[in-house]
């Protein structure tokens, strides 16, 4: 039997049958969009001008397993993976049972997989890899927003996302400061520690993603802001910028939606976006086995 059909699986729930989200309260104010101290050339990590923004609330940590069963149990929501077969897993979670899959050129680490969904994170074969307390993984951006109306909130803006990441610290690269993570001595989050994609030391402790309320939470309460999954935000990926690259690099991401704060599989020597200014897009269909996502309310 599925895990996320299993009676003890479920999580607490309204009598409308919605998940008791836990959820922080962040003040309004003066936002900061971008940074001072942009690292990766033509993502659009530059200051911009921002908006003050009114006191909304956003969930303490990434939408969970368990949450997302709720929903899809209440209403029978059918995600993008699951109506087309298949999402994309890293190549070191597949069972050993897996059989041929097909790399995707030029990031061959990343495998189709047959039967990848939210149930079953890397594959027929992996359901003890369903962790209720985990976040909920392999769902796109129009399966994110479908959870956040129907529980009455909303996908954040970059500016709120970013906002809320800080914590009241102002211009900062990480949640908790300005002190690098490192493969040695310092890890406030899940990300890559050793050479990618070979090998993971895990001096974190996870390999793949750590459970959605772990380490220590940021200045507002919320948790795993970077690292762990990569977050939807409401918008299109937008780079403003008259550069020759930017434009063609953008025409190549027509329609994809913008995704923040990094995941378990990022590191300084590959993918150094597990930085609160950092930015990445994808088509709002697409899934794979390190995209979650978080919800906001406006009252």
């Amino acid at each position: 039997m599925d895990r996320p059909d299993c009676a003890e699986q479920k999580t607490p729930t309204s009598s409308d049958g919605r998940p008791d989200l836990d959820t922080a309260v962040i003040p309004g104010g003066n936002a900061i969009l971008g940074t001072r101290f942009p690292l990766i050339p033509n993502d659009g990590e530059e200051s911009r001008k921002a908006p003050v923004l009114r006191q909304f609330r956003m969930t303490t940590t990434t939408i969970t397993n368990a949450e997302y069963a709720a929903f899809v149990q209440s209403t029978g929501y059918v995600t993008d993976a699951e109506q087309y077969g298949w999402s994309f897993v890293f190549w070191a979670q597949l069972p050993d049972s897996t059989s041929e899959t097909q790399a995707v050129a030029g990031t061959e680490w990343w495998r189709k997989v047959e039967g990848a969904n939210w149930r079953h994170v890397a594959g027929p074969g992996s359901e003890a890899d369903w962790q209720p307390d985990h976040p909920v993984v392999h769902v796109s951006w129009n399966d994110a927003k479908a959870f956040a109306s129907w529980v009455g909130g909303r996908l954040p803006t970059e500016a709120e996302w970013e906002h809320a990441a800080r914590g009241g610290l102002g211009d900062i690269p990480y949640p908790w400061g300005t002190r690098e993570p490192d493969d040695e001595t310092f890890q406030p989050c899940n990300i890559w520690q050793g050479r990618f994609p070979q090998d993971n030391l895990a001096l974190d402790g996870h390999l793949t993603t750590a459970p959605a309320k772990s380490f220590e939470p940021n200045g507002f309460g919320l948790y795993n802001m970077v690292g762990n999954v990569w977050e939807w935000a409401a918008e299109p990926y937008k780079i403003p910028s008259l550069k020759r690259a930017v434009r063609q690099k953008l025409a190549s991401m027509k329609g994809f939606k913008l995704l923040k704060g990094g995941s378990f599989l990022c590191h300084q020597t590959y993918c150094w976006r597990y930085r609160i200014a950092a930015r990445s897009g994808a088509s709002p269909d697409t899934s794979l086995a390190h995209q979650g996502f978080r919800v906001v309310f406006d009252k």
